[in-house]
């Protein structure tokens, strides 16, 4: 094992109980932060709180990107053609990923909506 950086920088072997234990001391710290990160986001939830960035698209986008899609064009070209027109971003266009996702939102509530 190499370390790069750090007091233990340079080569090691990997074979010795001190690596077997902090390797596992290691695993367990990464899922004891991993469950209090989950179990903050749902508390925030419960509390009302949104995880994540704030919200950039509108109805007014959706129905844009709706028609822009219907002419066969590609979600990078979509995300050039709309423009966000609240908050922080404004002026700037929405990310690919933003126009696949409220695509997909927009599909899948029809179906939800029928199965109910």
């Amino acid at each position: 094992m190499e370390f790069l950086t750090g007091e233990l920088k340079g080569s090691h072997d990997p074979s010795g109980i001190l690596f077997t234990v902090l390797a596992a001391m290691s695993g367990m710290e990464r899922e004891y932060i991993r469950d209090r990160t989950l179990e903050g986001h749902e508390s925030a939830r419960k509390r009302g709180k949104t995880i994540g960035g704030a919200g950039v698209t509108d109805p007014d986008m959706l129905s844009m990107a709706l028609h822009l899609r219907d002419q066969e064009m590609s979600l990078r070209d979509i995300a050039k053609r709309l423009v966000i027109t609240t908050g922080t971003k404004k002026g700037q266009h929405p990310s690919p990923a933003t126009v696949m996702r409220m695509l997909r939102e927009h599909d899948e509530k029809p179906a939800t909506t029928a199965s109910v």
